[in-house]
């Protein structure tokens, strides 16, 4: 089971247990993260598909640590002009583990399962 989440203005594939690389999200270390954007899920060869999202469909993570990527020089120059800037960048991340993919059947089943129990 797999699913394609929005976030942060770019799409990512994830799946339970899988460790993901976001920008820069405001959550600190050890909480819960969830994702309510989920554009696509396939679940056993079943595909839902949004438009633009699926309804009742949340992906939990919980966030592992925040960090900076590796530095990359941004270096601009003007031929024959004499104009040369350099300058770094590190990004900001956010490492994220995909805890569970929280379908609107698998919460129909867990409160089937409580009400039998009780």
């Amino acid at each position: 089971m797999y699913a394609i989440i929005e976030s942060c203005g770019k799409q990512y594939k994830v799946a339970e247990g899988d460790v993901v690389f976001f920008e820069k999200l405001d959550a600190e270390e050890g909480k819960k993260v969830t994702f309510d954007k989920v554009i696509l899920v396939s679940e056993e060869g079943k595909v839902q598909v949004g438009n633009p999202y699926v309804k009742g469909i949340k992906v939990e993570g919980k966030v592992v640590s925040h960090g900076k990527a590796k530095k990359i020089i941004v270096f601009k120059m003007k031929a024959k002009k004499n104009y040369r800037r350099k300058q770094g960048h590190r990004q900001p991340y956010t490492k994220v583990e995909i805890t569970a993919i929280k379908t609107a059947t698998a919460k129909k089943t867990t409160k089937a399962a409580d009400s039998k129990e009780a």
